[in-house]
């Protein structure tokens, strides 16, 4: 009887999950720091930044990349300015990330008169891990000056997956209250 019954409760708790729209792979907000260690030109130094992205149209097949409409933001600090995703030349079809075979490859990131950061001036539109400054609008004005790091956060799960969570919880917490009260009251 007994092991009909938490069946039952497990059957439920799937059943609540499945309505709060809880699904086994859930996609997240990705969160990437990034360090820009530029080792020559005018302005040595490290800088920093950060970007997320929602990785839920990513399939780890082949070359990829996703931009603002998949929620790409940016935030880095340059020479005591702070830029963001609408800093970005060709806002907002780009900046991007790249990935190859579900591996991040790199921003694509070009902030006109100050900086790109991609994989070179003949590919601007994929992502690396170069750094190169840009002195004026003219694009031949752009010298190598050094390179990217990135490490990835931690993933924010989805408000759905919290949801889901939340609902569990507090049907395990109620259903342990009715055991314990069933118990004092027998």
């Amino acid at each position: 009887m007994k092991l009909a019954k938490d069946i039952s409760v497990a059957a439920f708790a799937v059943a609540i999950a499945v309505a709060a729209g809880v699904k086994p792979t859930q996609a997240a907000l990705v969160n990437y720091d990034f360090t820009v260690n530029a080792t020559s030109g005018d302005r040595p130094g490290q800088y920093f930044g950060s970007f997320r992205y929602d990785d839920s149209t990513l399939t780890a097949i082949g070359e990829e990349t996703l931009g603002v409409s998949n929620g790409l933001s940016i935030v880095f600090d340059y020479l005591g300015t702070q830029y963001t995703e609408a800093s970005d030349f060709d806002y907002p079809s780009s900046p991007v990330v790249s990935f190859t075979n579900g591996n991040l490859s790199g921003l694509s990131y070009l902030v006109e008169d100050r900086f790109l950061i991609g994989n070179g001036l003949g590919n601007p539109n994929t992502g690396g891990t170069k750094f190169y400054s840009i002195l004026s609008a003219d694009l031949l004005s752009t010298t190598e000056v050094g390179a990217v790091t990135y490490s990835k956060s931690t993933s924010v799960p989805e408000p759905m997956t919290l949801g889901g969570i939340a609902i569990a919880s507090a049907m395990a917490l109620g259903m342990k209250r009715k055991k314990k009260l069933s118990t004092v009251t027998n």
